[in-house]
């Protein structure tokens, strides 16, 4: 982790990253930024793709399809604040790791969700992405030719 020499208003802070790209990783900076001791659960062998938005964190690995990943994330995750995940819906509780299990280990736990087009819906299984949200309000034709 990179020490910002600052302590920041969220010193204290225990943030759980589950995150890929997006508003995730961005959200985790800025707490990060702010004095919160984030974490980010990521695949093994993943790689520093922005550094810019990735400063300010621990990385580990975890495989989270086998138990003793699942089991060290809940350990973690029972003294931590707050949770940010980006992924799918229903991934984190296919993964065992969602609300209900999670607010039941930790119930002053945040559990922060972040995607493209909700929880439920008929574009919630859907990958979101900010030319798909640009596109579908309609501002994107308004930029290019047409056709």
């Amino acid at each position: 982790m990179i020490d910002t020499g600052s302590a920041g208003p969220l010193t204290g802070l225990k943030v759980v990253e589950f995150t890929g790209i997006g508003p995730g990783p961005h959200v985790a900076m800025l707490l990060a930024d702010m004095g919160a001791e984030v974490v980010r659960i990521e695949r093994a062998g993943t790689q520093v793709l922005n550094p810019v938005v990735e400063r300010g964190r621990h990385r580990v690995a975890v495989d989270l399809k086998i138990e003793e990943g699942k089991s060290f994330c809940r350990e973690a995750l029972r003294h931590a604040d707050v949770l940010v995940e980006g992924y799918r819906p229903g991934v984190m509780e296919r993964l065992g790791l969602g609300p209900e299990v999670l607010l039941a280990d930790n119930p002053r736990l945040i559990f922060a969700r972040m995607t493209g087009w909700g929880q439920e819906g008929p574009l919630a299984k859907a990958a979101g992405h900010d030319i798909n949200y640009i596109a579908i309000t309609g501002a994107l034709a308004a930029v290019g030719r047409a056709g």
